[in-house]
């Protein structure tokens, strides 16, 4: 218990089942009982009680300044996927650590405790802040608590490192997140007699169309800082049902969408554009019957990453990384929900994106051993 190497605590991290259906109390408490051998002052900031929680922990001085190391606990599903070797179990292959959530991202949590013992040798003059969340596979939401508490009621930390995988590159810039479910209630009539009915599924093709326009305009318009990949905004529909039978003309049609925004984009055009379109289409819907309609609901929103040129977190991550320039990513982190509180945020950490989410995930040790040694330079700037 009382000290590990990076690996070693990778080990005992991953043998926590902790995909986002199941609680991450288990490795919480694990965590807790290390820090507290270790004399590290911690709590708790739930989002389910007793089922899912955000640790919050403090090295050094009580005092604004500090940095915080981020990273999410859970992980996603291993259902349906073929592993060479149990994914809950760390198995070392030719220099690469496989496992569940090794490179997503429970190799940057284990490099950070590995290294308490380090960080409590220090004399910090500002401390160091880990922030472990929970439910970030499922749109960021475990942590925005935990966000909001740091905002409120704890010492205000000079910048926030979230070790999402990037191959130890620093990212400053990530799109948005934002997902949408749309309701069209149509009204139902014999299919012989069409005039009688509103087709919910053929007015939510017209509604999808639009989106299909909305997505030619996003690639006209194109990314003007030519760093992400694909180069523009990005909409796409997930999720479709409705209808019971073909002779019925169908009631309800529902699916469900999401924008991946450039991180300056305007948040509030597209929302406009299917508002436009539905007072659009209503008039001859309800002329047929008064109950019918099209009801679009944001359903979850995480903000994009905006770079900060020159920004404390970005001069830190470079200098600790040995890095001459910043990168930018599509998928998106909770480093836009910490930069939302006003606190500057850069993602940096182990592993490649590539290797995450897919059958045996692995995070090499060469890239625990550049974590290491990027985390120390950090914690330098502590002193």
């Amino acid at each position: 218990m009382q000290n590990y190497s990076s690996t070693d605590m990778l080990a005992k991290l991953v043998g926590f089942d902790t995909t986002t259906r199941e609680s991450n109390i288990p490795l919480i408490e694990f965590v807790e009982s290390y820090l507290d051998f270790h004399g590290v002052k911690h709590i708790r900031v739930d989002y389910e009680k007793d089922r899912k929680t955000n640790l919050y922990a403090t090295i050094g001085p009580d005092v604004e300044g500090g940095i915080v190391l981020s990273g999410h606990t859970d992980v996603v599903p291993v259902d349906g996927q073929k592993w060479a070797s149990d994914p809950f179990t760390l198995t070392e292959r030719g220099g690469k650590l496989f496992g569940r959530g090794t490179c997503d991202m429970k190799g940057f949590i284990a490099v950070a405790l590995a290294l308490v013992p380090t960080f409590k040798t220090m004399a910090l003059k500002t401390p160091i802040h880990f922030a472990f969340s929970c439910d970030e596979e499922v749109g960021c939401k475990g942590v925005r608590p935990l966000v909001a508490h740091m905002r409120d009621h704890l010492k205000r930390p000079r910048a926030v490192f979230v070790g999402e995988p990037t191959n130890m590159k620093v990212v400053n810039g990530h799109k948005s997140a934002v997902t949408f479910s749309t309701e069209v209630r149509g009204h139902e009539a014999h299919s012989s007699l069409t005039h009688q009915g509103v087709n919910a599924i053929m007015v939510a093709a017209d509604v999808i169309s639009e989106i299909s326009a909305l997505r030619q305009e996003f690639i006209a318009v194109g990314d003007p800082s030519g760093r992400f990949d694909p180069p523009y905004s990005t909409i796409h529909v997930g999720v479709i049902s409705g209808g019971t039978a073909k002779n019925i003309i169908p009631r309800n049609c529902d699916f469900q969408w999401e924008t991946r925004l450039l991180p300056n984009a305007d948040f509030e055009f597209v929302p406009k554009r299917m508002k436009a379109l539905a007072e659009k289409l209503e008039p001859a819907m309800k002329a047929v019957a008064p109950d019918v309609g099209i009801t679009t609901t944001k359903t979850n929103e995480v903000p994009g990453l905006r770079p900060e040129d020159q920004s404390v977190a970005e001069h830190m991550a470079l200098h600790a990384a040995q890095a001459n320039s910043t990168h930018a990513v599509s998928y998106c982190t909770e480093a836009g929900l910490f930069q939302s509180i006003g606190i500057p945020s850069i993602i940096c950490g182990p592993g490649n994106i590539e290797q995450a989410h897919k059958p045996d995930e692995y995070v090499e040790v060469a890239e625990l051993q550049a974590c290491e040694a990027y985390m120390l330079r950090l914690a330098k700037a502590c002193l």
